[in-house]
């Protein structure tokens, strides 16, 4: 301006408007001064660095769309989780509460297994102490049922035995004399029943 013996006081508003405009884009792209020369580079680098800025902020609203998804899927494998969590609570809760139960019930049936224990154990000392015979204790009673139940299933085939010498008409004398031979077999074997179950009542 001074070669050409101008002054920015001589400008017109607007021309002082478009001149300061120059000067402050000289300053912000960082020209040695205000020539075309220098404002074509200083632009060309100016679109090249908003060009790579753009191409960089696409990548990171991709990196942001993927973190979004994967963030969305993590919510929901959480809530599935949680939801998992809360039936296998539930499930572990129902199972204790069931566990509980058994064994309560079982302590109360060992409670009471040791109560008729404790019990048989009494009334046997109390029928000892009043002269009972030792062959009449629970687990001799118990035996004794066993071995007349036996008893009791040794005679079904003598009595079938019997009826079939009943049945036999071809040889009378023969056949009274078996007859009275099983007959013989069942009365002892009776007696012995007889006197088993006197034993039990007594």
């Amino acid at each position: 301006m001074e070669s050409v013996n101008f002054s920015p006081a001589n400008l017109s508003g607007t021309g002082s408007r478009y001149l300061n405009a120059l000067v402050d884009s000289a300053v912000a792209l960082e020209t040695k001064d205000t020539s075309l020369a220098s404002f074509i580079p200083a632009v060309n680098d100016l679109t090249s660095d908003l060009s790579r800025t753009k191409s960089k902020n696409e990548e990171i609203k991709l990196e942001l769309g993927k973190l979004e998804k994967n963030l969305t899927a993590t919510l929901v494998l959480e809530k599935c989780l949680q939801d998992d969590l809360k039936k296998a609570e539930l499930h572990l809760s129902t199972e204790r509460a069931k566990v509980d139960s058994r064994l309560q019930n079982m302590d109360f049936l060992k409670a009471k297994s040791e109560e008729f224990r404790l019990g048989i154990k009494a009334a046997e000392e109390q029928l000892s102490a009043r002269g009972m015979d030792g062959s009449l204790s629970h687990q001799s009673l118990v035996a004794l049922s066993e071995k007349l139940a036996e008893l009791k299933r040794q005679t079904v085939p003598l009595k079938k035995k019997l009826e079939s010498y009943l049945d036999l008409m071809p040889n009378p004398s023969l056949a009274q004399v078996k007859i009275e031979e099983a007959k013989r077999e069942l009365d002892i074997i009776e007696a012995e029943l007889t006197r088993k179950v006197d034993m039990m009542e007594l």
